[in-house]
C-alpha cells in the first residue's frame, strides 16, 4: 500500500480542523511539535491503495509568522518533508484564503485546494466556478462541506494522483543550493520572488540551525541584503492583488442583500452603545440557564453516589477492611471525588454547550471586538479577550489560551490576571452565598433570576478588576505598549446543536472534569487526616483554623475559613463542604443539600451578610487552583511567575475584604 504525507493547511475558521476529523474519524493523534508548546494533531486515512497521514496544521493567514500557531504552521511547510499540502479556503471568503493558496504554492508544487463550507456559500447564493479557478491556479480544486461529507471523497483522490515528484521544501540543500545560484546569477528579477520571501522571513539562527552545512559565505552574504533591496511588502501587495483578480473571475454573488443585511447585524453587536449591553444580556442569560437547571441533576448525581457508598461500605464490611481504610478510601477520597463530580458536572453540562453554541453563531468573535478598545488602553492585547471568555469555564484553559497572543509581556499579562475570573468551579459557592444572605433560598424563577444578575454583576467586578490590574502591570513589573492584532469577524452560521454537545461535553466538561477528579482524590485523604488526627484533644483542622483566626478577624472572615480556602488548592468546588466540615467537627464531608440549615449553621458561627460579602471576593480574588498554577508554571516555564499569579489575587482579595470589613466597623 503507498503512503502519502499530507499537511493541511487554512485560515481560521474555514472548517479545517472539520475536514481533519471528517477523512480521520477516530484515528487521531494529539502530541507537541518538536520545540513547541503547541499541540498538534495527525490522523490516519485509507483511500483504495493509498494510506494517509494526515497532519492538521494551526490557523494561519499567512506563511509569514507572528503568533506561536502560525510559526509552527509556517515552520511545517517550510522545513518538514511531506507530499501534498491541502489548502483549505472558506468559500464564503474565497479571496481572502486565496493569499494563503499563492503562498503555498511558491513553497511546494504538489498543492490541493480545498474549497470548503460550499453549503453556506450556496445558502448566501454565492456561486464558485471550481474549474476555471483550477484553470487559473494549474492545480486540483475540489469543493467540499465537510460537515456533511460531501466531496471528502474527491478530495482523497485528488491527494493520491498528485505526482509524487522529488521536490523539497526551501529548506533542503538539493533545492536551496539551487535557488541561491539562480538569486545570485539573476538578483534583480527573483527578489520580489515569494519563495525568496520565505526564505528571508526566517531568521538566520534558524537557517543554519536546519542547514548548518549551508553556513557558507554566499548564503550569509545574501541573507544580510539591505532593506531597501529586499521588500517582503511589496510581494505581499502583489499576493493580494492576486488574489482578489482571481476571485473577481470565478466568484459570483446572486443574492446583493446578503452582506448589507450582515453589516447591519455587526452594527448592532460591535457599536459600543448596543453591542456591551447585549453582551452582558447574553452572559446574563448563559447563567440564569446554568442555576436554573443544574440543581435538579446535581441532587440526583448526590443520591446516586450515596446509595452507590452504602453498597460500598458493605461490600468493606464483609471483606472486614478496617475502619480507618473505610475511613480514608470512602469519607475521604470517595466523598470528596463524588462531591466535585455532582458540584461541577451539571453546571459545565449546561455552561460550555452555551458557550460553544456562541462560538458557532459567531458572536464570540464580537465580544472580542467590544473588548479589544478597553484592553488596548490598559496596555494589553484585545486577545486577551478570549482567553478571558475561556476562564469562565476553568481558568486553566484560560491559561492555556494565551497560546494565541504573540507578545510575551502580553502574554504574561493574560496569565497572571484569568484567575480574576471565576471559573465554573467557584459558581457553587458563590450563588450558594447569594442565595442564603442575600434573596433567600426558596427555588423559584424569580430567585433564579436575581441569583444570576448578582452573579453576572459579580463577574463583571472581575473584569473590571482584569482591566485595573492589567494596567497597573504594564506601568510597573510588565511595562510596554499594546500591539495590533487581527481579529477575523467570521459570518453568522446555523449552529448544529448535536455535534455542540458532542464537543463540549469531550473536549471540555470531560477534560476539565478529569482535571478536577486527579486532584480532588489526594486532597480528599489529606483532609480526612486533618480531620480524624488530633493532638491534645483537638484535631489538626481545629488547630491549624485557630492558628489563622487572627488573619481572619482581621479581613471580617475567620480561620475556618481562612483554613477551607488553603485546604480547597486542589480544586475550588470543595471549599464549602470542608467548611462545613470544620464548623460541625464532623470525621468526613457531610452534604447538607439544605441551604436553610446550612445558613443556620454559619450563622451559628458568627456569620453575617458582611461575612458573606467578603467569603464572596475571597471566592473570586484568591489563589487559582493547583490545576491552574501547575497550567501556568508550564506555558510560563518559570515558577516565578506561577508564584506571582498564586500571591498578586490573594493579596488584591485580602485588601478588598479589609476595605469591607474596616467600613462595616466604622458604621
Amino acid at each position: 500500500m503507498k503512503k502519502r504525507k499530507v499537511a493541511l493547511i487554512g485560515n481560521p475558521n474555514v472548517g479545517k480542523s472539520t475536514v481533519f476529523n471528517a477523512l480521520t474519524g477516530m484515528h487521531q493523534h494529539t502530541g507537541n511539535w518538536p520545540g513547541k508548546t503547541v499541540e498538534n494533531a495527525y490522523g490516519e486515512c485509507s483511500f483504495k491503495d493509498t494510506k494517509f497521514t494526515i497532519y492538521d496544521l494551526p490557523g494561519t493567514y499567512s506563511l509569514v509568522s507572528h503568533s506561536l500557531e502560525e510559526k509552527v504552521a509556517s515552520d511545517f511547510i517550510c522545513f518538514e518533508k511531506y507530499d501534498v499540502a491541502v489548502v483549505v479556503c472558506d468559500a464564503v471568503c474565497l479571496e481572502r484564503s486565496l493569499n494563503l493558496v499563492l503562498q503555498t504554492m511558491e513553497i511546494i508544487p504538489n498543492v490541493v485546494v480545498c474549497v470548503n463550507l460550499m453549503d453556506e456559500a450556496r445558502k448566501k447564493k454565492i456561486i464558485i466556478d471550481l474549474e476555471k479557478l483550477e484553470e487559473l491556479l494549474q492545480v486540483p480544486v475540489i469543493g467540499t462541506s465537510a460537515r456533511s461529507g460531501e466531496g471528502l471523497e474527491n478530495l482523497l483522490e485528488s491527494i493520491a494522483k498528485v505526482n509524487r515528484s522529488i521536490y523539497y521544501p526551501i529548506c533542503y540543500p538539493e533545492y536551496l543550493e539551487q535557488f541561491i545560484s539562480v538569486i545570485s546569477d539573476n538578483m534583480a528579477e527573483t527578489m520580489y520572488n515569494p519563495r525568496w520571501v520565505c526564505l528571508k522571513m526566517l531568521s538566520n539562527d534558524q537557517i543554519f540551525s536546519y542547514l548548518p552545512e549551508l553556513k557558507t559565505q554566499k548564503i550569509e552574504s545574501l541573507l544580510r541584503l539591505p532593506r531597501k533591496v529586499f521588500r517582503e511588502e511589496d510581494v505581499v501587495s502583489t499576493l493580494l492583488m492576486e488574489s482578489k483578480k482571481i476571485a473577481n473571475q470565478v466568484v459570483t454573488f446572486q443574492e446583493k442583500n446578503y452582506e448589507k443585511t450582515m453589516r447591519n447585524w455587526d452594527k448592532i453587536l460591535t457599536d459600543k452603545k448596543t453591542g456591551i449591553p447585549i453582551m452582558i444580556l447574553m452572559l446574563f442569560g448563559i447563567l440564569w440557564l446554568t442555576i436554573q437547571f443544574s440543581n435538579v441533576p446535581s441532587s440526583y448525581l448526590f443520591d446516586f453516589f450515596s446509595f452507590l457508598e452504602t453498597k460500598i461500605m458493605s461490600l468493606f464490611q464483609i471483606l472486614h477492611f478496617p475502619s480507618w481504610m473505610s475511613g480514608v478510601l470512602i469519607e475521604g477520597v470517595y466523598r470528596t471525588l463524588t462531591w466535585v463530580v455532582a458540584v461541577m458536572l451539571p453546571p459545565m453540562a449546561i455552561f460550555f454547550p452555551l458557550f460553544t453554541l456562541l462560538e458557532d453563531l459567531g458572536i464570540l468573535p464580537r465580544i472580542a471586538f467590544n473588548l479589544d478598545y478597553p484592553f488596548e488602553k490598559c496596555k494589553a492585547c484585545g486577545k486577551q479577550s478570549l482567553t478571558m471568555c475561556m476562564g469562565l469555564g476553568c481558568n486553566a484553559v484560560g491559561v492555556m489560551g494565551a497560546r494565541i497572543i504573540d507578545s510575551k509581556r502580553e502574554r504574561l499579562l493574560a496569565i497572571i490576571t484569568n484567575s480574576f475570573i471565576p471559573c465554573n468551579g467557584r459558581f457553587p459557592s458563590i450563588i450558594s452565598m447569594i442565595s442564603m444572605f442575600f434573596i433567600g433560598v426558596s427555588s423559584n424563577y424569580f430567585s433564579s433570576v436575581v441569583s444570576a444578575l448578582l452573579l453576572t454583576c459579580v463577574i463583571l467586578l472581575g473584569i473590571f478588576m482584569t482591566f485595573f490590574v492589567s494596567f497597573v502591570l504594564s506601568k510597573t513589573v510588565l511595562k510596554g505598549y499594546p500591539s495590533s492584532f487581527t481579529l477575523e469577524l467570521p459570518p453568522y452560521r446555523k449552529p448544529q446543536i448535536g455535534k455542540i454537545i458532542v464537543r463540549s461535553i469531550f473536549d471540555r466538561t470531560l477534560f476539565v472534569l478529569g482535571r478536577a477528579v486527579s486532584v480532588a482524590a489526594p486532597a480528599g485523604f489529606v483532609i480526612w487526616i486533618l480531620a480524624n488526627v488530633s493532638i491534645g484533644g483537638c484535631n489538626l483542622i481545629t488547630i491549624f483554623s485557630n492558628f489563622l483566626q487572627p488573619l481572619g478577624w482581621l479581613i471580617g472572615l475567620d480561620g475556618m475559613i481562612l483554613l477551607a480556602f488553603l485546604l480547597g488548592f486542589p480544586a475550588n468546588e470543595i471549599v464549602l463542604p470542608i467548611l462545613m466540615l470544620g464548623y460541625l467537627s464532623l470525621g468526613s464531608m457531610t452534604e447538607i443539600s439544605d441551604l436553610n440549615i446550612m445558613k443556620d449553621i454559619l450563622v451559628s458561627h458568627g456569620w453575617t451578610i458582611v461575612t458573606a460579602i467578603n467569603f464572596i471576593l475571597l471566592c473570586i480574588f484568591h489563589f487559582p487552583c493547583s490545576t491552574t498554577i501547575l497550567t501556568i508554571k508550564k506555558e510560563t516555564n518559570s515558577w516565578k511567575w506561577a508564584l506571582f499569579s498564586f500571591v498578586l489575587p490573594t493579596l488584591i482579595g485580602f485588601a478588598l475584604c479589609f476595605i469591607v470589613h474596616f467600613i462595616s466597623l466604622l458604621f
